[in-house]
């Protein structure tokens, strides 16, 4: 391996756009780039650079600055690597990129595209479901675990499915961008035609688990369809794409509680929806600080840009807002004291990302960004804690047991709707 040592690399391309060029090499660059630390990784296929050049002019390379190691027919990315658009199978390490590397180099592309590679999101688009479906549950009695599995399901499959709507519309966007010009529609791995196909036969998968459920739950599951399709826009338009995200991530928080019940007890679940609202706009921008200097270049727009250095104000207020929308609806839910100090784990947990998280380190952001999976995890513990403990001989106003009265309503739902 040819190292060049304390160089700088002035000719990689100044603009927004990358300059495409055919070389069959990488450049590996090791230090430091304006708002960024830890080792970075350029491909000449993706950048251009003359390497025959190379000279101390620093004019517009000041932050490409360090070692730079030169090697051959290898694209690199942090601790990903890919050989012809597809993983090395000896350099990478979690479990569910070992299994996307199992099947046929022709699918991997699309495994990727639905990020099963990075199954965070999934996790993420999850666990408000079972928030939900957990808060529905029976006093006394554990959750629908047919439920929580079909809701499963049903994540990885929407979840994949808004992946490829928003590689669709993003795909110039994510060229420009460092942390996503590998992505299959960007780099060419996949068409436009071909990602279409497959997103109608992820929707077709959707379609079939959100019919499994009752009426007033595919109404209710099919009124989240236009968010779905119009959140990746937002970006072009305002500083608030994370609050669109919200509002469709989320959705389950409506659906869960209606799966099993029937219906929805607005008291419970308006809450718990603006709760998740509330997290979403906590950990997706702590996401969004990872590509500020690249959307600030091509012109997309985020809650990072627009927080700046008063984003930690900002995370507080939603940390504040997730635990009273939780406390709220935990109140109407009658929930029991493992609910509560569940809740009280939390708060420490948003407050330790909240002073811990530097915001100049696209690693640590993702780093606490993936931590909210645990933060989730807490809150579904407390909830099934707190209905398992909750008292069951609990009356309502009209002087009802609460399991009479859920059974009342629920016929009477089954009536109106039938």
């Amino acid at each position: 391996m040819w190292r060049l040592n304390n160089y700088l690399l002035p000719q990689i391309y100044k603009s927004t756009v990358w300059k495409q060029t055919i070389i069959n090499q990488s450049v590996r660059i090791i230090g430091t780039t304006t708002g960024y630390k830890g080792g970075k990784v350029l491909t000449l296929d993706s950048c251009y650079t003359d390497l025959t050049n190379i000279s101390n002019d620093a004019n517009h390379c000041n932050q490409w600055q360090s070692r730079a190691c030169y090697s051959s027919s290898l694209k690199t990315r942090g601790n990903r690597f890919y050989s012809n658009g597809l993983y090395n199978k000896s350099n990478s390490r979690s479990f569910t990129t070992q299994i996307v590397q199992r099947f046929p180099d022709s699918m991997q592309p699309y495994l990727r595209l639905i990020r099963f590679d990075r199954p965070i999101g999934t996790y993420l688009l999850y666990l408000p479901c079972t928030w939900s479906i957990a808060m529905a549950s029976t006093p006394g009695h554990l959750p629908d675990l047919k439920m929580l599995a079909l809701f499963g399901l049903g994540a990885v499959i929407m979840r994949g499915s808004g992946c490829i709507i928003n590689d669709m519309w993003d795909s110039d966007f994510d060229k420009k961008v460092f942390r996503t010009r590998d992505r299959p529609i960007a780099s060419g791995l996949i068409t436009y035609k071909q990602a279409l196909i497959f997103l109608a036969t992820q929707m077709t998968l959707g379609l079939a688990v959100l019919l499994s459920l009752n009426q007033y739950s595919i109404i209710l599951g099919a009124c989240s369809i236009p968010f779905v399709v119009s959140y990746p826009l937002m970006k072009r338009f305002t500083y608030w794409p994370q609050l669109f995200l919200g509002i469709t991530f989320n959705w389950g928080a409506l659906l869960g509680y209606a799966a099993v019940r029937g219906y929805c007890d607005w008291n419970v679940v308006i809450p718990l929806y603006t709760a998740g609202i509330s997290w979403t706009l906590f950990y997706d921008t702590i996401y969004a600080h990872q590509d500020k200097d690249d959307d600030r270049l091509i012109s997309v727009k985020s809650t990072a840009l627009l927080f700046g250095d008063n984003t930690k104000y900002w995370l507080s207020l939603f940390g504040g807002i997730t635990t009273a929308s939780l406390l709220l609806s935990g109140l109407s839910a009658h929930q029991s004291w493992p609910y509560y100090a569940a809740l009280g784990g939390g708060i420490f947990h948003l407050m330790y990302q909240i002073y811990n998280v530097n915001l100049s380190d696209p690693s640590d952001c993702l780093k606490m960004f993936k931590s909210n999976m645990w933060y989730g995890l807490l809150i579904f513990c407390g909830v099934v804690g707190g209905i398992l403990l909750a008292d069951t001989g609990h009356q309502d106003k009209s002087g009802k047991m609460i399991k009479t009265d859920l059974k009342d309503k629920k016929t009477k739902c089954d009536r109106l709707m039938s």
